[in-house]
């Protein structure tokens, strides 16, 4: 992957992350490891087409992860991704030696 494509993936990542719902809606997951996009409705306040809008953007930056199971939705973490985030290795792309 060239530096470019590196840029480009993380500021998908870091967009999808600059938005108070989408951090609730992260934020929820966490503390449940699983979530049906139905209690995520009720818990968020949010509607369906709202709610739906907030966890593609979070689905395409890789984020997130989706199961279907039946007419439900149920979304967890894409723990590698987030772990990546978080880790050293981003931060090793700006500090100097």
């Amino acid at each position: 992957m060239s530096i470019d494509q590196a840029f480009t993936s993380y500021e998908k990542k870091f967009k999808a992350l600059a938005d108070k719902k989408r951090l609730h809606i992260l934020h929820e997951i966490t503390q449940y490891g699983e979530v049906c996009v139905c209690d995520l409705a009720d818990k968020l306040g949010l509607p369906q087409s709202k709610l739906s809008y907030h966890l593609k953007i979070l689905m395409d930056a890789g984020l997130i992860d989706k199961e279907t199971r039946g007419t439900w939705s149920y979304y967890t973490l894409n723990n590698p991704q987030i772990n990546h985030l978080l880790s050293e290795e981003l931060c090793c792309l700006f500090r100097r030696d």
